[in-house]
C-alpha cells in the first residue's frame, strides 16, 4: 500500500487535488490536580452512577484486578498500545530508552496513571525490571487488560498496579509497544492520553476533561437533596 505522503505526491505532480486521510486529536484534555482530588473522595458508587446519569455506561473498565488488597489509584491516563509482534515491527520500534515504553514511563508521575493497552489478556505488559523505572518515578499507578510479571517485585515497588491477571511469560515474543500517548482501548473501552482514571478495588473508571465538573455539580446537587 503507498504512503499517504507519496500518493500526495504523485497526484500533485499529475494535478490531482486529493484529501488524504485525518485522524481526530489524541487527548481530550487534561483534569486538574484538584479535580483528581475530588473525585478520587468518592465513593465507587457514586462513581459508578453517575457516570450513568451522564450517558457514559461505558466509561468502567472491568477485569483489571488488584495485585493486593487495598490498592487504589487516581490519576490523569498516560497511554501506551502494544501490536502484535512481527519481524519489521521489532526492526523498526525505537530501541532501548527511545522504545515508546519507556517514552510512556518517563511522562508519569504521582499524579499519572500507565494505561497499558495489551494485544491479550495472558500476555505481559512487563515485569520488575522495566516497572522499577514506574517506582523511580513515583507513578500513580498501572492499569492494563493484559498480565504482569514478577509479581513479589512490583508489590514491593509500592505503587498500585491493577492488570487481568499474572504471568510468567515474556512479552516480547507476542506483541510490540508501538504507540505513546495515542488512543487505546481496554476491555473495548476507549482511553485517551490525559483522562482521569480512577480505580477502587475492582473497579476501574474514566472522566473526560470537561465531565468531572459536571459530575461533582450532580453529585453535590444530590448530597444537597438528600439533606431536606
Amino acid at each position: 500500500m503507498l504512503s499517504s505522503s507519496f500518493r500526495r505526491s504523485v497526484l500533485s505532480s499529475r494535478g490531482i487535488v486529493a484529501r488524504s486521510f485525518a485522524s481526530g486529536p489524541a487527548s481530550g484534555g487534561n483534569v486538574s490536580d484538584d479535580m483528581l482530588q475530588k473525585l478520587g473522595s468518592l465513593s465507587t458508587q457514586a462513581l459508578v452512577d453517575g457516570l450513568w446519569v451522564m450517558g457514559w455506561p461505558s466509561a468502567q473498565i472491568d477485569a483489571a484486578r488488584p495485585l493486593t488488597s487495598g490498592m487504589k489509584c487516581v490519576g490523569r491516563a498516560v497511554t501506551l498500545n502494544f501490536v502484535p509482534a512481527r519481524p519489521d515491527i521489532a526492526q523498526d520500534k525505537p530501541p532501548g530508552g527511545d522504545s515508546p515504553e519507556y517514552e510512556a514511563f518517563e511522562l508519569c508521575g504521582p499524579n499519572e496513571v500507565l494505561v497499558m493497552s495489551s494485544v491479550g489478556p495472558a500476555e505481559s505488559v512487563g515485569g520488575d525490571i522495566k516497572f522499577l523505572r514506574l517506582k523511580q518515578r513515583e507513578i500513580g499507578g498501572l492499569v492494563t487488560d493484559g498480565s504482569v510479571r514478577d509479581t513479589d517485585e512490583i508489590i514491593n515497588y509500592g505503587f498500585p498496579c491493577f492488570s487481568h491477571s499474572t504471568t510468567a511469560r515474556q512479552g516480547p515474543a507476542a506483541m510490540q509497544p508501538w504507540e505513546c500517548n495515542g488512543v487505546v482501548s481496554l476491555s473495548g473501552v476507549t482511553v485517551r492520553p490525559g483522562d482521569a482514571v480512577i480505580v477502587i478495588k475492582t473497579v476501574s473508571l474514566l472522566f473526560l476533561r470537561k465531565l468531572p465538573i459536571k459530575f461533582t455539580q450532580l453529585h453535590t446537587e444530590e448530597k444537597s437533596s438528600r439533606k431536606l
